[in-house]
């Protein structure tokens, strides 16, 4: 039988040790790198395997980072999920603004790819609103060529729905994304957006933006293109 009077300051002890280490974990910590849909070479030739894990494991990963080490100092951050905090961006400080945009614009990013000949097609209904927003899908695919390569700098390239259920080419500049709550933001639903700050391209295509977005079409997942569009009613 165990001696209680040594196993009582043990029990003691141990729960003190888990109350002190329970109070150290970043319980703020809220924000997770989701994984890549695909493997790290899926995309080749066209993105090829180190700039993704490069763009992925590293990038994208210190922008989840970042992102948490804010919680502590604006607490609110623990009570919105990522796309809520995009319309509310602009009651947060800079550093929140940048990685809480820098994690939603690179979630959305990996899904709207797809190994070549994966992606499907745009749906019926996606189409038709294509062609009453941009006439066809050639001319909306040249508009958003021009947003991507005319992003002066780092930024991305949109197609959104706007409140009028109408198409738009939209581009923010950095980590800004349509959804947010900012000045000078054309505002509406991304249903697909594109990375042209260099980190996403530069190994392959060095200073050559308008190569690597003609290589990134094949690579368009219409399928979740779509499926933002119909869940977007």
């Amino acid at each position: 039988m165990p001696n209680t009077c040594l196993t009582r300051p043990l029990l003691a002890c141990l729960t003190a040790l888990l109350l002190l280490l329970g109070a150290a974990l970043p319980a703020w910590a809220d924000f997770s790198l989701p994984p890549l849909p695909y493997a790290v070479d899926a995309l080749e030739p066209a993105i090829d395997a180190t700039t993704m894990t490069i763009h992925h494991d590293r990038h994208h990963g210190a922008y989840v980072a970042n992102l948490n080490a804010q919680i502590k100092a604006n607490p609110k951050l623990a009570n919105l999920s990522l796309e809520a905090l995009q319309g509310q961006v602009s009651a947060f400080p800079m550093a929140v603004r940048n990685n809480g945009g820098g994690h939603w614009n690179h979630s959305q990013f990996w899904t709207v790819m797809a190994a070549a000949g994966q992606g499907g097609s745009a749906s019926p209904e996606l189409l038709n609103a294509i062609n009453r927003s941009f006439g066809s899908m050639e001319a909306m695919q040249s508009a958003f060529n021009q947003a991507a390569a005319g992003r002066f700098g780092s930024g991305w390239a949109w197609l959104i729905l706007k409140p009028d259920g109408s198409l738009a080419i939209t581009s923010t500049p950095n980590q800004d994304n349509p959804l947010m709550d900012l000045p000078g933001i054309e505002r509406g639903l991304p249903l697909l957006g594109l990375d042209v700050w260099e980190h996403a391209y530069y190994l392959n295509y060095q200073n050559r933006r308008p190569d690597y977005i003609k290589a990134w079409w094949p690579l368009l997942n219409w399928k979740e293109v779509n499926r933002r569009y119909a869940d977007a009613g």
